[in-house]
């Protein structure tokens, strides 16, 4: 939203036999991660818990007349997409060992990976709405960017999927929320042409975990932004789309 974090809490449940240096490891992560982002973990609340559970609350500032929202892209701006999917379908898969730790390794790397970058690049365009994509998938992501009156057309080659995502997708392997996701889209009145198959649009409605950004930017900027953007290191931007004043999202 265009914010500065200043500070965050650690919100943690553990159950009473987890092991001490597992939880030294994930409390160490998330200072790790705060100290990336460039603020400090001033404090925070542990319960005990069946259910191992680790997040932080953050504290920021926006100037009011600087916040982008996620609802307020204009028609004709590209739709940038800054990570690549299918976390939440290789997590599935890895849970039930259909692939290796070292075939999780890059969504791993991706889930690790902060937004800051790709956001400080995006505010310095034209930028009218942006986004993170996260449980609802990029297509209810991109649902909730349009707002009453626009519409998307997706160039579902051009979306960024990581390593294995389609095949596991083909082997019928996803999360539940990202198929409930894809039912919530095609609700909605999302619209996918013949050659686009059931794998790929599980793909891009999988429920994703720390996923990347969703930025709608002037089209006189999208080249621009993208060139920021992989030069800065987020090698896997893409642009996958344009807003359109016809409603409904259309991937093709």
């Amino acid at each position: 939203m265009g914010g500065t974090p200043l500070f965050a809490l650690a919100i943690a449940a553990f159950p009473e036999e987890m092991d001490p240096e597992t939880i030294g490891a994930i409390l160490r992560g998330g200072v790790d991660s705060a100290e990336a982002a460039g603020i400090a973990i001033i404090g925070g609340h542990t319960i005990k818990d069946d259910e191992p559970k680790y997040g932080l609350a953050v504290t920021g500032i926006v100037h009011p007349q600087r916040i982008v929202r996620n609802n307020t892209g204009r028609n004709g701006d590209a739709i940038i997409l800054t990570k690549a999917l299918g976390t939440g379908i290789l997590t599935t898969a890895r849970r039930s060992d259909a692939i290796t730790a070292e075939e999780l390794a890059p969504a791993v790397a991706s889930m690790v990976t902060l937004n800051r970058v790709a956001a400080e690049c995006a505010l310095r365009f034209d930028v009218a709405a942006m986004t993170d994509v996260t449980g609802f998938g990029l297509l209810g992501h991109l649902h909730e960017m349009l707002g009453e009156d626009l519409g998307a057309r997706l160039d579902a080659a051009a979306v960024p999927m990581l390593p294995g995502a389609i095949g596991l997708a083909e082997r019928n392997i996803a999360p539940g929320g990202t198929r409930t996701n894809l039912e919530a889209a095609i609700g909605d009145g999302a619209q996918f042409d013949d050659r686009i198959s059931i794998a790929t649009q599980l793909v891009l409605a999988d429920a994703q975990s720390s996923g990347g950004l969703l930025v709608a930017v002037a089209e006189r900027h999208a080249d621009d932004l993208l060139a920021a953007l992989h030069a800065a290191g987020v090698a896997a931007s893409a642009r996958i789309g344009t807003l359109v004043g016809e409603r409904g999202i259309v991937v093709r």
